[in-house]
């Protein structure tokens, strides 16, 4: 019999554990002709989040979990999961039940019946967040596939379900600074898109603030592409133009004219301007050289500090 991996983070889902059990066990009966194992990461969680994985590990022989040290972050315990799974299909879903267990349903016919590597769903609107929210997402799934040579489904979610050996190249890419659904992208494989609309937490609270989403977005676009590089380049090139025509203005105009201290108020602000501008693209240079230094440190994703008792299958 075939087996499907579910890969669960969490991060303080006492709340929402139960409830999500729940669900997967009513659809892993309706699914007869595969076994399933479900292994839940949890990423440093305080409240009783282990505690509940702990008893549920111990009723339910399909049910393994990790415990990090602390909190390393969702990228990091998605590889986790993935890589202690052994699914011949790999599911990664979130835990707040906003990925609906039924739609497995769907998605493991489509892999069945299709010729694809990995069924994903996509967000179809983002109108619940709010106004700013929604502008915001889709600006940067715009700008992001501008600069990057590997295209990204507006809306995507970590939601998917994914052939043994499109787990594998994904887990053949080891770098520290991850952003998983630019990896996705990058691997190829021929995915199909399924469109929902998103549903509401059950119960708890997300833990992305807008900080966080887009401190997020930006770590997304700068482990995708270069292009930030590129560009600070040009346009350093074009000021570098715009000065020089400037200076030859400047020194035929007082030639001719006089008056070589007309205008300095204007001359303060582009040279604000400028500054402002150079400031904006070593930050741009720092961020990357952030990301060379913590790739060279060679440092674990993460740490486990506990796992289930019944060790890998």
């Amino acid at each position: 019999m075939k087996k499907i991996s579910l890969v669960i983070p969490c991060l303080n889902e006492e709340e929402t554990i139960p409830l999500l059990y729940k669900e997967l066990n009513h659809i892993m009966r309706r699914i007869k002709k595969y076994d399933f194992e479900i292994f839940f990461i949890d990423d440093g969680s305080i409240d009783k989040t282990l505690e509940l994985l702990r008893k549920i590990s111990k009723k339910d022989k399909r049910v393994r979990y990790i415990s990090f040290s602390r909190n390393f972050g969702k990228e990091a315990a998605i590889y986790a999961g993935l890589k202690e799974c052994r699914g011949d299909f790999t599911a990664i879903m979130d835990a707040d039940l906003q990925d609906p267990p039924e739609k497995l349903i769907e998605m493991i016919s489509i892999l069945e019946k299709e010729e694809v590597d990995c069924v994903a769903l996509y967000n179809s609107s983002y109108k619940k967040y709010g106004l700013i929210r929604c502008i915001l997402t889709k600006l940067w799934y715009k700008i992001a596939n501008k600069l990057s040579n590997t295209k990204q489904m507006t809306g995507a979610r970590d939601f998917r379900l994914m052939k043994k050996e499109m787990v594998d190249a994904i887990l053949s890419l080891t770098e520290y600074n991850r952003f998983t659904k630019g990896l996705f992208s990058y691997v190829g494989f021929h995915t199909k898109w399924i469109s929902y609309d998103t549903p509401n937490r059950v119960k708890g609270k997300s833990k992305y603030s807008m900080k966080s989403l887009i401190k997020y977005g930006l770590n997304g676009i700068v482990s995708s592409s270069e292009a930030p590089l590129t560009l600070s380049v040009y346009i350093g090139m074009i000021f570098c133009l715009i000065s020089f025509l400037a200076i030859i203005f400047i020194i035929i105009k007082t030639l001719i004219w006089g008056d070589p201290t007309t205008g300095w108020p204007s001359l303060a602000c582009i040279i604000i301007f400028v500054s402002g501008v150079q400031l904006f693209f070593l930050g741009i240079i720092g961020t990357y050289i952030s990301k060379i230094y913590l790739e060279v440190k060679e440092r674990p994703l993460y740490i486990i500090k506990e796992r289930s008792k019944k060790g890998r299958k």
